[in-house]
Order: C-alpha cells, then structure tokens, then sequence
C-alpha cells in the first residue's frame, strides 16, 4: 500500500500540499530538525539574532523544490536566450536562489516586494508560474505581463516587479511602504537592490525619507559581489552595506543559506511590524552567469572562482546536504522532486515557443489599470498628433 501511495504521487505538481504528501510516505524520517545559523553582523541594533533554528520536514521539502525551481527555470531562460527566442536583456538568479526563497518564507503573502532587473526568482517566488515567466521571456501572451514587459519587468499581485533603472526601485519601495503606512495596513516593503545600485544617490535619499516618517520598509542588498563588470572592492570605499544607512540599523548575513536568510528576514519583519521604522538586510550572495546573458562573466573573475563557489557553497547543494544529514528528508525522494520539476519546466518551455503572441491592435493597450473609456493621444485614430 505505501509503495503504491508513493508511485501515485508521481503525478502530482509540486506544491505544499505535494511536499506533505511525500512526508506521509516516508514515515521513517524526522519530522522537524534543529540547524545552526551562519553568524549574522548587526549594526546599530542591540538585540542577539539567533544562532539556530528548527525547520519542519514539509517546510524543507518545500523550500528544496523552489530552490531547483528557480534554478532549473533560469537554466532553461539561459537555454532559450542562446536560441535567440528571447531577445534584448537577460539577468539570471542562477546562485542567489536562497535570497528570494529564505526572504519569502518570513513574509506575509499580502507584504510587498520590488526588486532590480535581476527578477525571475522573486517573479515565481510572488506567485507566478515558471510557464508564465518563461512565455513573458519569449514575449507571449501567456507571459505575466502579456510579452510586453520581458525579462526585466515582471509583476504579480504586490509585486511591482523588476525595474530597468538602476537604483530606481529602492525610492519606489519606500513610496510603496508610505501608502502601507498611510493606510495602516500593518504590512511591510521589501525594497531590494544589488551592491551596484546601492551607490546610487536616490539610494540615500530614499534611506532619510524612509526613516524620518519610521516607514516600514526592509531595504534589501543582495550583493553579489559584482557589477556590471566590476567586483564591489573596486566600485565602493565601504563594502559593509548593511552599515551604509547610517542612522538606519542593519543585518548582514549569509545569502546562500536559506534558514539564515529566513531568521534573518524574520528578525527585520519584526522591526518594521513594531513600528521601529527601516531596516537594512545585506545578503552575501554570488551569480553564476554573467551579469547579463550578453556578458560571460569571466573577463571580472575566473572561471576557478565560480567553480569554486559552485562546490564548496552552493544554496541548493548545501541544503539538499542538511537535510538528508538530519533525516528530515531521503536521497530518493529528492530525486522525485528533481525529476518532477525538470518535468514542469520542459513542458513550461515548450509551451513558451508555442503560445501566440499579441497582435498588433494589443501594442497600446495596458497604459492604465483601468483604461475604458481613456483615450491615449496617437494611440486612439480620433485624437490627432499635436506637432
């Protein structure tokens, strides 16, 4: 009976309630294991952040499978940019997928989150479909913002998505936080931004407007390491950016393990719900590809340093290594979750050449939120061109 309720689940797609149904097939394992925390850095906060945490069995398998749904998506984003059917800018999470999923997991799913151009990961992770990423790369009208906004500009119910501007979505993030506050929503921002953008001026202003009003927002760095082509060592005189709001307290911590970035995202909720204002969360992180798809990431670092990372730090290897040691989850099931999500991605990429694309007459449409009745000078044929 239980090899026959384990091979019935082959079928199943991957969700919470498909991690619990795999937890009732393997009675033998732990239920929940307590792990060690990597060391966190505080700046301008008083209080001890912990050193451990305890993790539920279905609450591992949940975030193992996000994790390798994130990178086996973006291996398959990688794969179709090679193709050419996605074309202009491509920016891939490959690497820094224990930020967006340790982050979520402390996160109400009513909370906001606007992040830089680097944005597949936090797309899913806010609720939209790795067919429906991919068909938004590939320019369909399955994509999440109909093909109209591509890889750089992806969005989902409190989502505003990936931002093309550098620097830009952090001043947004903090506007988001005010209408959060002005309308006493008890939610909070997560502005997230690379440690290139954080030498942007708007960077700043954002950070004093943010705490005079005390603004629930989490200023997020996700630093890995390099710009566009440039290691942080040589763009910025201070490479604590955790430090970097002054007045702002801060949190640095490990961004490729996944239960510290979660305790340490908890930690920084709790702040901004107590009404304490902004807080800053630096996450050491690292990308595997290069800072576009049009850059090869290797004429900045070497190949053995990317290797290296690869073997010795790797978000999902690291994990995948955790849990099996703490009978929270066997070797055989892991491969059930692999193989069933190599599964969804193939047939998310086969639909994504497939689906139709927009026609013509769609080119203007989607300006506004609501726009019956609106009309757009040069779109609409009865409002002429003013010259």
């Amino acid at each position: 009976m239980l090899r026959r309720a384990c091979t019935s689940l082959r079928s199943i797609k991957i969700t919470q309630g498909y991690c619990a149904a795999l937890s009732r097939c393997y009675s033998d394992v732990a239920t929940e294991a307590t792990f060690e925390l990597k060391p966190f850095k505080l700046h301008k906060i008083d209080d001890a952040l912990p050193t451990e945490t305890t993790v539920t069995r279905d609450d591992a398998l949940r975030y193992y499978e996000q994790m390798q749904t994130i990178r086996r998506m973006e291996t398959a984003a990688g794969n179709l940019y090679k193709e050419k059917q996605v074309r202009g800018f491509c920016h891939l999470y490959s690497g820094q997928e224990a930020c967006c999923v340790g982050m979520k997991a402390s996160l109400l799913s009513d909370d906001a989150v606007i992040t830089a151009y680097r944005a597949h990961g936090w797309t899913y992770m806010m609720g939209v479909s790795p067919h429906a990423v991919l068909a938004e790369l590939t320019g369909r009208k399955t994509g999440c913002a109909h093909g109209k906004g591509g890889s750089m500009h992806m969005y989902a119910p409190n989502f505003y998505g990936g931002n093309g501007i550098v620097g830009a979505q952090v001043p947004l993030g903090a506007g988001i936080a005010f209408a959060q506050k002005y309308n006493e929503t008890k939610n909070l921002t997560v502005a997230a931004y690379g440690d290139g953008a954080a030498n942007q001026g708007q960077v700043f202003e954002a950070y004093n407007i943010a705490k005079l009003w005390d603004l629930p927002v989490i200023f997020v760095c996700e630093n890995n390491h390099f710009g566009m082509g440039t290691s942080v060592d040589r763009a910025s005189a201070c490479t604590d950016y955790y430090t970097r709001g002054d007045y702002i307290p801060g949190v640095w911590a490990d961004g490729m393990d996944v239960l510290t970035i979660r305790e340490a995202t908890k930690y920084c909720a709790d702040w901004c719900r107590s009404g304490k204002g902004p807080i800053l969360l630096e996450v050491s992180t690292y990308r595997y590809h290069g800072h576009s798809l049009s850059d090869p990431g290797t004429s900045y670092r070497t190949r053995e340093e990317i290797q290296e990372v690869r073997q010795t730090r790797d978000p999902i290897a690291q994990f995948r290594q955790k849990i099996i040691s703490e009978n929270l989850a066997e070797e055989a099931e892991l491969k059930k979750i692999d193989q069933t999500v190599r599964k969804e991605i193939d047939e998310a990429v086969k639909k994504a050449k497939t689906d139709p694309e927009l026609p013509n007459e769609e080119l203007f449409s989607d300006i506004f939120v609501r726009q019956s009745g609106l009309k757009v000078r040069s779109c609409d044929p009865d409002i002429m061109i003013q010259t």
